[in-house]
């Protein structure tokens, strides 16, 4: 096995051991009867609001891979494509390495449906961009309402900083629509061909990819107790900020990983409380869209199985 195989997944090893380490040293004091009072303690309200977050988190993922496939020119059934997309987000979140497992799966629903090896590539790279593009967004947003926030992370740094940051990353982001409307030549390769997005698609880009992020940041926010919690931009912020080391830690659902920066970011709540909190989100965003995933896997599994057994019955 080449040792460039083996890189994410040492990376993601890596990153648990290290978060659980620190997480085990900060937390060591921590009683199951305190997380359980925890949880009995968010209002049935912020369950039920927590729900409908994350019922609007996947259909705006959704929204990512309905701009693509219009983006490429295909036109399928909302229907399917909301059940491969969510299908491919509940286990690529769950399984790391986001990009490819989602890879995977994608191409196994989408191929069905038409589409090539190179063009579900594009479609890959495109949800990507469109996730990447919502997290600068936000970031941007965050950083110049909320500058203070930088203190959080890196107190050394000037909020002035976090403001001049913030607007950088919006200058950018302006820079990829306007580049929309001059309209790029497309790029085309032997097994390639990217095209510039149209700026109805860029437009609707930049106004669907943060509804993914808010909403599941409002998943967190909406269990956080009220008493002490620093408003929901501050926890926006935190969450794009663990979100992100999350996924590059390539760390099977980010676990550790997003305990220990919600922690670390969030002095002014009690441990057990952002404990709590996190663990509604990974119920609710993780492992219920993860078992409801692999049953849609099981049922479109079962559906080729028999039309291929089907054509081999008729070809006999």
């Amino acid at each position: 096995m080449k040792l460039s195989k083996l890189f994410w997944p040492v990376v993601g090893a890596a990153a648990i051991v290290f978060s659980v380490w620190i997480l085990y040293h900060d937390l060591k004091g921590l009683s199951y009867y305190e997380f359980r009072d925890s949880l009995l303690a968010i209002p049935p309200s912020g369950w039920l609001l927590a729900a409908a977050a994350t019922i609007a988190a996947y259909a705006a993922l959704a929204a990512y891979d309905h701009l693509a496939l219009e983006h490429l020119g295909h036109r399928i059934s909302l229907w399917f494509i909301t059940v491969a997309s969510f299908t491919a987000y509940a286990l690529a979140h769950n399984i790391g390495a986001s990009v490819f497992s989602g890879a995977v799966v994608r191409y196994r629903a989408y191929s069905s449906k038409g589409l090539s090896a190179s063009e579900v590539g594009v479609l890959v790279a495109f949800c990507s961009f469109t996730f990447a593009l919502g997290t600068a967004v936000l970031f941007g947003l965050v950083l110049i309402i909320e500058p203070e926030i930088i203190e959080r992370f890196a107190a050394f740094l000037p909020i002035e900083a976090a403001f001049s940051t913030g607007v950088l990353i919006l200058f950018l982001v302006a820079l990829y629509i306007i580049g929309s409307l001059v309209g790029f030549r497309p790029i085309h390769t032997r097994w390639l061909h990217l095209e510039y997005p149209r700026p109805s698609v860029a437009v609707r880009q930049l106004l669907i990819a943060p509804v993914e992020l808010l909403a599941a940041a409002a998943i967190i926010y909406f269990v956080l107790p009220a008493e002490g919690n620093p408003g929901y931009l501050v926890v926006l912020g935190i969450f794009l900020a663990s979100f992100s080391a999350a996924l590059l830690s390539h760390a099977p659902g980010g676990i550790g990983v997003l305990e220990l920066i919600f922690i670390a970011a969030l002095p002014e709540l009690e441990p057990v409380d952002v404990l709590a909190a996190l663990a509604v989100f990974r119920v609710f965003y993780l492992i219920i869209p993860f078992v409801l995933g692999l049953g849609a896997v099981f049922v479109f599994e079962h559906a080729r199985y028999t039309q291929m057994r089907a054509k081999e019955d008729d070809r006999a």
